[in-house]
């Protein structure tokens, strides 16, 4: 057995936890958290998926995020440190670098920028773990060129480098302050990266006669896009996706219309996805060519 297939399902005998990589997708990663834990709404499922997506651990999702949290990975530490030094072989500089990526934009070049690497270096760790299913490298749909992003396999590594990896000492002597510090502070800001991933995943079920055969984001030096995709007749799709407390507004798809424009990029439907839906005006607006979905379409991707 090689070292790819060792890494596929990583397992701590002594305490059962087993974090999943490349075998399952997104999706039947959701669809699995979803079915194990048996959240009481999709906005809940999608909270607390962007913690423990994909490992594979039984959660209460009646009481708060963060108790779990700190039940389930802050006091569980050392064990999940084995576990995912497993999965990364201890690699210091990729600890670093997927601990910069996720703290910023994702970039390759700026992530090794904030670390003061050089890109060569840095594109040397990146592509032995990328080989092991441990990351992926994105590339924008557009022609431009600019550098790729990194992709984590499962939430739950994204969460550890965001906010473990980064203040572990004093997790590992049992002080959780700094953590809990952080994570107030980025809470709702990281959940909307894994909507967004979710988003995508929706768009690839839901469009069954006329099937997606390309998806990913738009991103240049000026403008961001969450969502383009095309389909098998050759429609474009672009979307916006915001995981907040507020309706979404009739700006968003002005912001949307305008970053397609100057991104030369001609859409045949507009998809905006937002967690608490939308205002009175944009509603309005709602056509075969303007599509509105929240976190409760997501229920398609938990369904046999």
């Amino acid at each position: 057995m090689n070292s790819l297939h060792v890494r596929i399902f990583c397992y701590n005998f002594t305490k059962g936890f087993i974090i999943i990589l490349n075998k399952l997708t997104l999706q039947k990663q959701f669809s699995a958290f979803c079915k194990k834990n048996n959240p009481k709404d999709m906005e809940i499922a999608v909270e607390y998926f962007a913690v423990f997506g994909g490992l594979d651990v039984k959660v209460d999702t009646t009481k708060p995020l963060v108790e779990l949290i700190e039940k389930h990975i802050l006091k569980e530490y050392k064990h999940l440190r084995n576990l995912v030094s497993d999965i990364t072989t201890g690699d210091a500089l990729l600890h670093s670098i997927l601990s910069a990526s996720v703290l910023g934009d994702r970039r390759t070049n700026s992530s090794f920028k904030r670390l003061r690497i050089s890109f060569d270096d840095g594109m040397d760790c990146v592509e032995k773990f990328r080989d092991l299913g441990t990351i992926k490298l994105e590339r924008t749909v557009g022609d431009s060129y600019v550098s790729d992003k990194i992709l984590l396999a499962t939430p739950f590594l994204r969460f550890w480098f965001a906010f473990i990896s980064p203040v572990f000492k004093g997790i590992r002597d049992g002080n959780f302050e700094e953590f809990h510090t952080n994570y107030e502070n980025r809470k709702a800001q990281f959940a909307d990266f894994v909507f967004d991933q979710l988003s995508h995943e929706f768009i690839k079920q839901s469009f069954s006669e006329d099937k997606i055969y390309n998806i990913g984001r738009y991103w240049d030096d000026e403008r961001d896009i969450d969502l383009v995709a095309k389909t098998k007749s050759g429609k474009v799709i672009v979307g916006s996706c915001k995981y907040t407390n507020s309706k979404m507004k009739k700006s968003e798809l002005t912001k949307l219309k305008e970053n397609c424009e100057s991104g030369e990029i001609k859409p045949d439907i507009y998809v905006l996805f937002a967690k608490k839906g939308y205002s009175s005006e944009l509603k309005s607006l709602k056509s075969d060519t303007l599509l509105l979905f929240t976190c409760r379409n997501f229920k398609i991707l938990i369904e046999d």
